[in-house]
């Protein structure tokens, strides 16, 4: 499938799966050349076709594509540029972690095994900045450093990151569940007991090295 397709679809599926509300949320894929695919500002994601996807350099030369890219491109560029290896940005509006990023509070990584496999770090919040500013785009980036895969905006939503557009589907899922896991605890006035630092280490690096089946029989 084209990217294009594939970004389309993908945000029927942000909607769909309640990751976003409306028009909200934004999604990008970069090629293997370094192009940036993103999805435009604005629009209805279940009106969207693949014409509407922008094509963009990483220093936002449009190559491709007559909408607007979305408002968070300089977000997802400045990803893209501090973290390498990563291959998609995925930004949402689900409702436990906007609880969570509307409180500026971080999310534990060892509340589970699937946030502690997935996430790669502890979840933190973003500064407030205004949607679409660059000053935005920076507070997201030190917020997810070099380990997370998933950072709260305060006030704004979640933005998850991976390798591919299936691993940050995989990451925004696991980050909404753990927080309403996390949410539901302290509803009730209790408290979680950790995973500890070297279990978790042990989980990831089964996860990195082990995991699934081989290759080679796939």
């Amino acid at each position: 499938m084209d990217i294009r397709e594939t970004l389309v679809e993908a945000g029927k599926r942000l909607l769909g799966e309640g990751l976003t509300v409306e028009t909200w949320g934004n999604i990008s894929v970069k090629d293997d050349q370094g192009l940036v695919y993103i999805t435009p500002s604005g629009m209805d994601y279940e009106t969207c076709v693949p014409d509407d996807i922008v094509v963009m350099t990483m220093d936002k030369k449009i190559v491709s594509g007559k909408r607007r890219p979305s408002i968070e491109t300089d977000l997802h560029l400045g990803v893209y540029r501090a973290r390498p290896e990563i291959g998609a940005v995925l930004h949402t509006h689900p409702i436990y972690s906007n609880v969570f990023a509307a409180m500026g509070e971080s999310i534990p990584l060892g509340i589970c095994d699937e946030s502690a496999q997935a996430l790669g770090d502890t979840i933190k919040t973003a500064d407030y900045a205004l949607p679409g500013s660059l000053e935005l785009a920076e507070n997201c980036v030190k917020a997810l450093g070099n380990r997370a895969n998933a950072c709260l905006l305060q006030s704004h939503g979640a933005v998850c990151v991976a390798k591919d557009l299936k691993g940050a589907f995989k990451v925004a899922k696991v980050l909404e569940m753990t927080a309403e896991i996390y949410y539901r605890i302290r509803a009730i006035g209790g408290s979680f007991i950790p995973i500890s630092a070297e279990n978790i280490k042990a989980m990831q690096s089964y996860v990195a090295e082990s995991y699934g089946q081989p290759k080679d029989v796939l």
